[in-house]
């Protein structure tokens, strides 16, 4: 997977340019939390179920090459919080990372989730 990202402005709005396993991360990770209720979901991502959905609908693939995304902030920060969030979810008791299932259920690694997640917050520093 890909661990560098891209941001440029466009007006209000966030220009991403995404590789495919990159949509695909943030797609899978969205979706994984979209399961849970509405105040989980809000607490977890920051946006409601509509929300969700409509980043959920532009995230869908496949894709097969790299493109650009528009994002506002609120659907930047909505990536950015599934990327976070979705591995605790995986947590056992005592605390442990529950690699395997993650990994299963979700397609990738949690070294995966945590790289695209710290490439958003640094590209956008760099802007």
């Amino acid at each position: 997977m890909r661990t560098q990202l891209r941001l440029t402005r466009d007006g209000d709005t966030f220009v991403a340019r995404l590789a495919p396993s990159q949509m695909a991360a943030m797609f899978e990770a969205l979706s994984y939390l979209h399961g849970y209720g509405d105040t989980q979901l809000a607490l977890l991502v920051g946006a409601g179920r509509k929300d969700v959905d409509a980043l959920l609908e532009r995230l869908a693939g496949p894709h097969a090459q790299s493109r650009d995304l528009w994002l506002t902030d609120r659907e930047l920060h909505m990536a950015h919080s599934a990327l976070v969030a979705a591995p605790t979810m995986f947590l056992v008791p005592g605390g442990a990372f529950a690699e395997e299932p993650f990994h299963i259920r979700l397609g990738f690694y949690r070294e995966n989730f945590d790289a695209l997640a710290h490439a958003i917050v640094q590209a956008a520093a760099q802007m």
